[in-house]
């Protein structure tokens, strides 16, 4: 059996274009899903697909970890970059679905079986921007218990939220007495027996990041995400050192030595791949190895498209320190007509029952794709208050 062509399906999805990757055999009418989704460089992922597909036509598509380090190693540059390391994630994923469809098994089988039997799901709710902070705090607050009461009624047990506002380098007291409010709203509303998560978005300073984990230590958060800038892992695991809440990092970092320096600078408890962009299944897997050893946490990063959350649960039914999937539900009213999912959802709790489909247990709708053709992203701008450039 032999790789006969890499394909690019681009789906618009209104803040991000999906990227779907299929890759066919020239046994008839196998072929596997992946996705690259890369917010803002569509294109550049399109172009380096097509590029590193000149490395696998002709190859079995079985011999998974053969072709990863092919599409790694052999080119001067490693595929350590987001834009590589995305093309390597999508074709990854699409080569572990062909694998499951071969066999007919779901992909957690072909890992050693499932070891639970539900994966729990969380929403996102958004967060406050800029204008929001120094215009309207005490309605953006209310707006935040709004929200958590919604995503309960919807049954969702944990959400996630950016109440951090952009802040400067450094700041006083009015920011952190914005997140205190926004936070204290969500936990008022929803009491204690739901899971709260705070999303800096790496957007502090290191100083200000502990100053906002500090702060918000009373409320009970699941997690505190990306406190600070990713390249400042040192500060991350000072943070993590300041306080007994739970930080999570690791969504913009590609390959597992990147993640092995959070491990061995006991950085965060909670590693956050996204497998979309870290290397791909066969990566995450590396990743959540590593993490086991050092008792750490699994959460991935997922706010991207239907192959991404697929791929993200097929994972967690085969990791032990997996712990909770970031689920999108309600990014585009169509999001169910590209897919058909093999995997079932119970409302209550909002958790997952494995899927019994094979490979992924997904395929992609191609003509429902087609209705909704890329469109030319807008690129974020964020600015602080005295017009200097912030963090988005």
């Amino acid at each position: 059996m032999k790789i006969t062509k890499i394909e690019t399906l681009v789906c618009h999805a209104r803040m991000r274009n999906w990227i779907f990757v299929k890759v066919l055999t020239d046994q008839p009418g196998l072929h596997g899903w992946g996705e690259a989704t890369l917010e803002w460089h569509t294109r550049a992922v399109v172009g380096m697909i097509e590029d590193i597909s000149q490395l696998l036509v002709g190859e079995d598509p079985t011999r998974i970890e053969h072709l990863w380090q092919m599409m790694y190693r052999q080119h001067f540059w490693h595929g350590n970059g987001i834009v590589r390391g995305t093309a390597i994630s999508g074709i990854d994923l699409a080569l572990w679905d062909i694998v499951g469809k071969l066999h007919n098994v779901p992909c957690h089988k072909l890992w050693g079986g499932p070891v639970r039997d539900f994966v729990r799901l969380y929403c996102h709710l958004g967060g406050g921007k800029m204008e929001d902070f120094y215009e309207t705090r005490p309605a953006d607050a209310k707006r935040f218990g709004e929200l958590a009461n919604k995503a309960v009624e919807e049954g969702f047990t944990a959400f996630k939220t950016m109440a951090v506002p952009e802040t400067m380098p450094l700041e006083g007291l009015r920011p952190i007495r914005y997140a205190e409010a926004c936070v204290k709203a969500m936990r008022d509303a929803v009491g204690d027996d739901i899971d709260i998560m705070v999303d800096c978005h790496a957007r502090p300073s290191p100083r200000m990041g502990l100053r906002f984990a500090t702060a918000l230590e009373p409320y009970g958060l699941y997690f505190f995400e990306e406190p600070c800038w990713p390249e400042t892992i040192d500060d991350i695991a000072l943070i993590q050192r300041s306080v007994s809440t739970a930080i999570a990092t690791g969504e913009r970092l590609v390959g597992q030595h990147a993640f092995r320096e959070l491990l061995e600078k006991r950085a965060c408890s909670v590693l956050q791949p996204d497998i979309t962009h870290c290397g791909g299944l066969s990566e995450a897997r590396r990743i959540a190895a590593m993490a086991e050893a050092y008792r750490v946490a699994l959460a991935p990063h997922n706010p991207q498209g239907p192959v991404s959350t697929a791929a993200s649960l097929e994972l967690g039914f085969a990791t032990p320190s997996y712990i909770i999937c970031e689920s999108v539900h309600l990014d585009v009213p169509w999001r169910q007509d590209v897919v058909r999912e093999g995997f079932t959802i119970e409302k209550k709790g909002r958790l997952v029952r494995p899927s019994s489909r094979p490979g992924l247990g997904i395929e992609i709708d191609e003509a429902e794709v087609k209705k909704h053709p890329f469109q030319q992203e807008v690129l974020q701008r964020s600015f602080y208050a005295d017009g200097a450039v912030g963090d988005w």
